[in-house]
């Protein structure tokens, strides 16, 4: 009888004009970011939210907690139920479903959007690092799913919705971050599999971003998360120097403006919602959020922009300008499509940058940076260059610097030229792998100041 019962507050009329009106949202995840964006957008409908997160208590440096995720949501409209859910532990999950369940008679959406990133290689990536993503990507996506099924399919309206990455295969993606790369995917493949299994019964679908976005309860972009986080498991050794880089990494790659190459987190909300409306046969679709407002009649993208006319970021797994590339079966290596071969650099290129670069020198330069450079360039008119901003007045040259470079830049002779005459991003060079560096981190951020004085001369 009970169960019934239950079975009738879950499949009840919404009323007309407010879609998810009496529905049931359950959100890994939804303390903050996009699961709480997806939330708030559901709760104007007068949804109800199942807010499954792990932050019970306010973290020093993260906004945010499941209580005032949950405040948040009703003062919107909608009704909230805030669970302490680590995505990792079964029973959490199985206690989470049993609350909704017993609290708002069912379960219609489940949005997976609890994740973990480590932006490491393979050798520098930790056994607990790997066990992390594997669990809460891979895992708690699945379990979540399996927990949720049961009610879901019960549901008129039936939707898990993943926040995950088209299954893009090109090796650029799996080069420098193997590990989170597999943990992403594993998300996409419960796509892949649980839209055939439960087709007819349950949507199954993936969501993700175009471009980096900016969680204003977070104070920092995805982007800035991604960035610093590599670059702090890639160049430090030692937990005492974490401080220095987390913040410095953001001005270097892709400089302290960075925010404004990023959407607001609504595009990812709207987006959702637009996918929440489609009907059950709507299933197996990795769907990218400016693609599917675009289907529903937006034009104006200006409105999720931090900063409208920017210039905006790729988000990963997207093959977007300016890192296009392919992949070449027979050796595996990442090579431009021979039928249109990239502009290879002008004569004298890097040599004209250099003497562009030692005219701009100034005392006042030397004195602010401190520091020694070296460029390993591949490519027509390369090899070793530095880049001496220690000794007095400053000076450029080809071959080895007199003294130990404080940094070593290794890239393409193109790539050089473009980054300084500001074609490339730094941002974008360095996670497509199209930038190494090594050595201080903290002298090769002083190096994007002067990159930017270069710009308007090349």
């Amino acid at each position: 009888m009970e169960e019934n019962y239950l079975m009738i507050m879950s499949i009840a009329p919404r009323p007309a004009g407010t879609k998810l009106a009496g529905c049931t949202v359950f959100i890994t995840g939804a303390s903050r970011g996009i699961g709480k964006a997806i939330a708030l957008k559901a709760a104007k409908d007068g949804a109800n939210i199942v807010i499954a997160a792990k932050t019970a208590q306010a973290h020093p440096k993260l906004a945010g907690t499941i209580y005032t995720a949950a405040e948040e949501i009703k003062a919107a409209g909608g009704k909230a139920l805030p669970c302490v859910v680590d995505v990792r532990d079964e029973q959490q999950i199985s206690s989470a479903v049993e609350k909704a369940v017993e609290k708002f008679g069912g379960i219609d959406i489940l949005v997976n959007n609890a994740s973990a990133i480590s932006l490491t290689n393979t050798l520098e990536t930790p056994t607990k690092k790997v066990d992390l993503m594997m669990n809460i990507n891979t895992r708690g996506t699945y379990l979540t799913s399996k927990a949720c099924i049961p009610y879901l399919k019960k549901s008129k309206i039936a939707h898990i919705l993943n926040l995950s990455p088209p299954l893009n295969l090109n090796p650029l993606w799996f080069k420098q971050h193997c590990a989170y790369t597999i943990a992403k995917y594993g998300m996409s493949m419960c796509v892949l599999g649980m839209a055939e299994e439960f087709k007819g019964e349950i949507a199954v679908n993936a969501l993700w971003p175009k471009t980096d976005f900016l969680e204003s309860d977070i104070h920092c972009s995805e982007a800035k998360m991604r960035v610093k986080k590599l670059l702090l498991q890639y160049f430090s050794n030692y937990m005492s120097r974490l401080i220095a880089i987390y913040t410095a990494a953001m001005d270097m790659l892709g400089g302290s403006g960075i925010e404004s190459q990023c959407r607001k987190v609504d595009i990812m909300a709207d987006a959702a919602y637009c996918i929440f409306k489609k009907p059950k046969s709507f299933t197996g679709n990795f769907i990218i959020d400016e693609n599917i407002l675009k289907e529903e009649g937006i034009k104006n993208f200006d409105v999720y922009a931090v900063t409208p006319g920017h210039p905006l970021l790729p988000d990963f797994f997207l093959d977007e300008q300016p890192v296009t590339v392919t992949k070449e079966p027979a050796t595996h290596e990442l090579k431009e499509k021979e039928a249109q071969p990239p502009p290879k650099p002008r004569s004298g290129a890097v040599e004209g940058t250099f003497r562009i670069v030692k005219d701009s020198l100034s005392d006042d330069i030397v004195k602010a940076t401190q520091a020694i450079y070296q460029f390993e360039l591949s490519g027509e008119d390369g090899g070793t260059w530095f880049l001496d901003l220690k000794s007095k007045g400053g000076n450029v040259g080809h071959g080895e610097p007199s003294d130990r470079a404080d940094v070593v830049m290794s890239m393409s002779t193109d790539d050089f030229v473009k980054m300084f005459s500001g074609k490339l991003k730094p941002t974008i060079a360095f996670m497509s792998g199209r930038l190494k560096i090594k050595g201080n981190m903290a002298l090769a951020i002083k190096l994007e100041k002067l990159m930017n004085q270069m710009n308007a001369r090349l």
